[in-house]
């Protein structure tokens, strides 16, 4: 099993603050439904699929939900008191709960604060533990993460998660550049 948490908060901040510099338009949004399909393949077996929410307000975005459902996601929208990260606190329970038990962990987020929970899930033996981001966005902590084994799988190269190509600044490995995607 694969377990793909899912920190929609941080791939929507990063992606509107530090990729677009604005709030992106609907087709310029992670296609999730791609993000559960690469999961399932890159590792080549079921995913369970969680995406966490923050609930605080006391709504939840309906159509975002029911559409989170319909591509076999579990969404899991929660609520805490005035400055509590309840997504960040959600996921790190999530994480220590998964080190647990078996399978691995695929976790869509930048955030740092993920670091310590993600290495007790990399201590047990043979279990794979990838992360999904912008490369360039990626906290440095998990850079100790990578050479035990971490492994960084970017949402725009590797997983195709968006129909539009972004306008991303970034190094790009010779082996990987494709001219035509920038004519």
């Amino acid at each position: 099993m694969t377990y793909l948490l899912v920190d929609g908060e941080n791939i929507d901040a990063t992606l509107g603050m530090s990729v677009l510099g604005r709030r992106p338009a609907p087709g310029e949004r992670p296609r999730w439904d791609r993000v559960r399909d690469f999961a399932a393949e890159a590792w080549g077996q079921p995913v369970r699929a969680l995406f966490f929410l923050n609930a605080t307000s006391g709504s939840m975005p309906m159509s975002f939900v029911q559409a989170l459902l319909a591509m076999d996601y579990r969404p899991i929208p929660l609520a805490g008191g005035p400055g509590e990260k309840v997504v960040d606190l959600g996921i790190q329970r999530t994480l220590d709960a998964i080190a647990d038990r078996p399978g691995d962990v695929l976790l869509a987020s930048h955030d740092g604060d993920f670091t310590a929970h993600l290495r007790r899930v990399l201590e047990t033996d043979g279990r794979r533990v990838g992360l999904l981001g912008f490369r360039e966005f990626v906290s440095s902590t998990f850079g100790d993460l990578v050479g035990r084994g971490l492994q960084v799988f970017d949402l725009e190269d590797h997983v195709h998660a968006f129909t539009e190509v972004l306008p991303r600044v970034r190094v790009i490995p010779l082996s990987d550049f494709d001219p035509e995607r920038y004519l």
